[in-house]
């Protein structure tokens, strides 16, 4: 069945994303301090112009609003900035000075933002910072709004495990996660009608410093209220959502609903491109549906962390009404169709949404998709064997790809076979077939050409911006190599807010196992900030930790007991040396110990051998 489409000819959206228009930044540039571009939303002017045949013309269409770009005034009293990042910054005037929401990814563009909202509403000072959730697009530039020194007195709230999942995100497999956003959000791609077009959730990523201020007040339960610069703030928790720490509120005085990332206009993602752990798309809907009753008609306006604000409580509700049945039906039906034994790729293929939700711009899938976000819940719950015997013990890609194309007859003879696709129009098997070669013949620059030609048509058609960034980065990757990624998560207030523990884990995965496997390592570490004792054992290639009372040793003595502060061991480990940091035992068991560590590379190839 052919999908329904949603009328071209209804204007809602761009009223909406253009009401309330103050002021743009002019030139819409960010530098940095050493001058490097950190932002510039004047590269986006191309997307002013008809939709070549070079992009999708929903894309096309979306791209467009996302790159709107300047200060809006949402309801009196509260502006937001948009176009100046991946997120929303809003700002919420206060008594004294303004309350500011979701500052951005970086330092500069928070700061470009606040400039430009002064420079409309006056040098109002920030008496309030709010982080909706835990993902880096609405904090990282926290000192952007309030540098360091200004931060005394200011609340700064955040829902209840904000920090522990702002940063815990990046310790695990930060390295994956950060090189594959690049191919997710087309980093590297040049801004043009047949490169990067936007997000589907925003314009796209600045490159720019990342900094956390961390929270000073905990929101705990949902009906908590909090008063800020005379302003008050009514709060729903909504755990394990779009977020695992995240919030909507409400200012019931100014008659504002803010639905953070919870509800955007677009479908979002259950497992995002760049990897995450999956979500819950059935709490997501429930949380939504208790929004509606939650929120009641306290509100005339919603605004959220990405995207324009929906005015009117009825339109609101629906917004809202159909967000939720779009995450329950997807749960829902993908669930049906596993448990009668479909497997994710076959999901996928058969399930569509409901006409009322197909013909509505705000669940198209710009940002998630319905292919991948239905594989993800089917991933939720079943993980990655589908029961089926043949791919329960296949071999890895470089080795399947040499038996597929021997058993085709050859490099050239699959290329053949896989041009003949391409030409009757079936890119996905095309490219399926390329990427064997590709794989097979890691010096095949015809495949790759014949590869990258497949990645260019499929990410040109494609509706989906994150898809189609990742088959144009794939695309280039085949013919120019790897790029290391632009993004730098090594801000010292980042490390800062890593427990204890997790700093020790970012150890643990660095160990190269196999080199380890006969060593034997015992070292205490005694921090004295925070009254605590580690005890780190490396046995068999494996470095574990426990936790022990600081004033009441482990009956065993360890080789090695350092004590120390948490800064001084941040510095250790990135190899500062033993100053200031009290050592009994054997110091060449640390020499050892880190001996074993492993330096991940920023640049692996995706789409290469």
């Amino acid at each position: 069945m052919d999908q329904i489409l949603p009328s071209f000819d209804d204007t809602t959206d761009f009223d909406n994303a253009d009401r309330g228009f103050v002021a743009a930044l002019t030139p819409g540039v960010v530098t940095g301090a050493d001058g490097h571009v950190v932002w510039d939303s004047d590269a986006y002017g191309f997307l002013e112009g008809d939709c070549p045949d070079t992009a999708h013309p929903s894309l096309w269409r979306q791209s467009r609003l996302c790159a709107k770009q300047g200060l809006y005034e949402v309801t009196e009293g509260i502006y937001q900035v948009r176009g100046l990042d991946l997120s929303n910054m809003t700002l919420v005037e206060g008594e004294r000075g303004v309350v500011v929401i979701d500052p951005l990814i970086s330092t500069e563009t928070a700061a470009a933002g606040l400039a430009l909202y002064r420079e409309h509403r006056g040098d109002r000072p920030v008496t309030g910072l709010i982080y909706t959730h835990s993902h880096g697009d609405h904090f990282g530039g926290s000192r952007g709004v309030l540098p360091h020194g200004t931060e005394e007195g200011v609340p700064i709230i955040a829902p209840e495990g904000f920090l522990e999942h702002a940063v815990s995100e990046n310790v695990y497999a930060g390295n994956a996660m950060v090189r594959r956003a690049d191919f997710m959000y087309g980093t590297a791609l040049p801004k043009a009608p047949d490169g990067q077009l936007s997000t589907g959730l925003g314009p796209g990523c600045s490159m720019g410093t990342i900094s956390l201020v961390p929270p000073t007040v905990d929101v705990t339960r949902t009906g908590q209220e909090e008063t800020v610069d005379g302003v008050r703030i009514v709060f729903q928790l909504t755990p394990g959502t779009e977020a695992p720490s995240e919030m909507n509120f409400v200012f019931p005085e100014k008659r504002a609903l803010c639905l953070a990332e919870n509800v955007s206009h677009n479908m979002h993602n259950i497992l995002t491109l760049r990897g995450a752990v999956v979500r819950d798309a059935r709490i997501w809907a429930r949380y939504l549906d208790e929004a509606i009753d939650f929120f009641g008609d306290g509100y005339d306006v919603a605004f959220a962390s990405h995207h324009w604000p929906t005015w009117g409580r009825d339109d609101v509700v629906r917004l809202l009404t159909e967000q939720r049945d779009l995450y329950a039906y997807m749960h829902d039906q993908t669930l049906r169709l596993l448990n009668d034994g479909l497997t994710g790729p076959e999901i996928a293929e058969e399930l569509r949404l409901p006409p009322a939700l197909e013909k509505a711009w705000h669940a198209r899938g710009y940002y998630g998709s319905l292919s991948h976000n239905v594989k993800a819940v089917y991933q939720r719950y079943l993980g990655w064997f589908d029961g089926n015997a043949a791919h329960l013990w296949e071999h890895p890609p470089v080795e399947l790809a040499k038996r597929y194309v021997e058993a085709l007859g050859g490099a050239r003879e699959t290329v053949e076979k896989a041009r003949g696709y391409r030409d009757r129009g079936d890119l996905r098997f095309a490219a399926t077939l390329l990427n064997q070669v590709v794989f097979a013949e890691a010096g095949d620059t015809d495949a790759k050409e014949e590869l990258a030609g497949v990645y260019e048509r499929l990410g040109h058609g494609a509706e989906n911006a994150t898809w189609r960034n990742f088959y144009l980065c794939s695309a280039r990757e085949l013919r120019h190599g790897t790029t290391p990624t632009s993004v730098d998560m090594g801000n010292p207030e980042m490390a800062m807010a890593l427990t204890t523990e997790m700093i020790i884990d970012t150890l643990a995965i660095r160990i190269d196992g196999p080199r380890a496997w006969h060593d034997d390592i015992t070292i205490d570490l005694v921090l004295t900030d925070e009254g605590s004792r580690r005890r780190l054992t490396l046995h068999n290639g494996a470095l574990s930790h426990r936790a022990h009372p600081a004033d009441r040793p482990p009956s065993t003595a360890a080789g090695l007991t350092l004590t120390l502060t948490k800064p001084h061991l941040l510095g250790l480990l990135a190899g500062g040396g033993l100053d200031g940091v009290e050592v009994t035992g054997d110091p060449r068991l640390l020499d050892r110990l880190m001996s074993y560590t492993s330096k991940a590379d920023p640049a692996f190839p995706i789409v290469t051998p």
